[in-house]
C-alpha cells in the first residue's frame, strides 16, 4: 500500500523495491489535500499508477482507491486504459472507494453512495469491454460507441474492486464487484464482520498497519506511527463512518482525542508518542520481528483475508520491504 502523498521519487523507488522483493501488488491509496496539515502533499493515484507500471517490470498496479465522484466513471476508464497501456497485460486492479474526506476537501459531499458505486462500477466494466456501450443510471450515464477492430488498446475488463467500511456497501462489493478492500485499522475481528456482510466468495483485501525489524520494538516503530496518524485522521474526520471499525477492535472514540490534538499540534510523530503498547496491540499490527509478522497474517488469513495489504511506514522503508520479500513472504508462497 502505497499512499499518493510523497514525493514522485520516492513512490517509483519503493514501487521497484516492492517489485524486486517479490510483492505481488502495490496498490495507490489516493491521498487527499487534508495531509497538506500536515506537511505532505496530495498527488495523483491514476496519473501516478501509470508511470509506476512502467517504472516495474512484474508487480501489480491497483488502484486502492479513487473516488467515482471526483471523476466520472468513462474518464476513470480512459485513465484505467492508459494504466494497462503501460503496465501491461494482467498486471491492473481498479478499485472505487466513496473517500469522504476527499469528498469534503472538494466540497462535494454526498449522503447518496450505494446508487452512484453500482453506476460506476457498471459503466467502467462497460465502456472497457469495448462493445457498444449505453446505461441510465441513478448517478451517472454513458453513450459509448464500440471500438473498431483495428483500434490499439488492450481490451482487457481488469477486476474491479469495492472499497467498503458500512455494512450496505460491503454487501453491494459482494453483489457487483471482484473484491472488497477494508480500510485503515482494519482487524481480524472486522475482517470477519466483513465477510459475514459481503456474503460472496470474493477477494478480501485487508488493509493493515505494518512494519518490520530485527527485534519487536524496532519492528513497532513504523507501525506506531502510521497507527497514529490513522487514528487522528478517524477522530478527525470520519467519526460515525469508523464506529464499528473502533468497536471491533476494542477502541473508545475518545481514546483518540488526544492523540488528533498531538497530530494537530506536533504532526505524525507526536500523534505516534501517544499510542500506547496497549492501543497499538488492538490495532493488530502485522508488525515486529518476521516470526511476529507470520503469526499475524495467519491471523488474517483465518479470518478470512485473502489479499494482505501490508500500510508499511517507519524508518528505511525500502529495507523494511526487503526484510519482507526475505524472511516473510516465503511462508505464503
Amino acid at each position: 500500500m502505497q499512499l499518493t502523498m510523497e514525493p514522485l521519487d520516492e513512490m517509483l523507488e519503493s514501487a521497484r523495491v516492492m517489485d524486486r522483493a517479490g510483492m505481488d501488488t502495490i496498490w495507490l491509496a489516493e491521498a487527499y489535500p487534508w495531509w497538506r496539515k500536515h506537511g505532505m502533499e496530495a498527488r495523483s493515484s491514476t496519473v501516478t499508477s501509470a508511470l509506476i507500471a512502467r517504472a516495474t517490470e512484474r508487480i501489480t498496479v491497483g488502484w486502492g482507491i479513487i473516488s467515482p465522484f471526483t471523476r466520472h466513471p468513462v474518464q476513470a476508464a480512459m485513465d484505467a486504459r492508459v494504466v494497462q497501456e503501460a503496465a501491461g497485460p494482467g498486471r491492473f486492479l481498479l478499485g472505487f472507494g466513496t473517500s469522504k474526506i476527499f469528498l469534503n476537501n472538494a466540497r462535494m459531499q454526498t449522503r447518496k453512495t450505494l446508487g452512484p458505486m453500482r453506476d460506476a462500477v457498471a459503466i467502467v466494466r462497460g465502456v472497457l469491454g469495448g462493445q457498444e456501450f449505453q446505461y441510465e443510471g441513478e448517478a451517472w450515464s454513458a453513450d459509448v460507441p464500440a471500438l473498431q477492430d483495428e483500434a490499439h488498446t488492450p481490451r482487457e475488463v481488469p477486476p474491479v474492486y469495492v472499497a467498503a467500511t458500512a455494512p450496505k456497501m460491503q454487501a453491494l462489493s459482494g453483489e457487483i464487484a471482484d473484491g472488497c478492500l477494508t480500510p485503515s485499522i482494519t482487524t481480524p475481528a472486522f475482517v470477519g464482520y466483513t465477510r459475514e456482510n459481503v456474503k460472496a466468495d470474493i477477494d478480501i483485501g485487508c488493509t493493515v498497519v505494518a512494519s518490520i525489524g530485527a527485534d519487536r520494538d524496532e519492528g513497532r516503530d513504523g507501525a506506531r506511527e502510521i497507527a497514529g496518524m490513522y487514528l487522528a485522521n478517524k477522530f478527525q474526520n470520519i467519526q460515525g463512518a469508523a464506529d464499528t471499525l473502533l468497536e471491533l477492535a476494542g477502541i473508545e472514540m475518545e481514546e483518540l482525542k488526544p492523540i488528533a490534538e498531538a497530530m494537530e499540534q506536533g504532526g505524525r510523530l507526536a500523534a505516534k508518542e501517544q499510542i500506547s503498547d496497549d492501543l497499538l496491540y488492538r490495532c493488530k499490527p502485522i508488525a515486529g520481528t518476521a516470526e511476529d509478522c507470520i503469526a499475524a497474517i495467519e491471523e488474517y488469513r483465518d479470518a478470512g483475508c485473502t489479499h494482505v495489504m501490508l500500510e508499511l511506514w517507519g524508518d528505511n522503508r525500502h529495507r523494511q520491504i526487503e526484510l519482507f520479500g526475505e524472511q516473510v513472504l516465503p511462508e505464503f508462497r
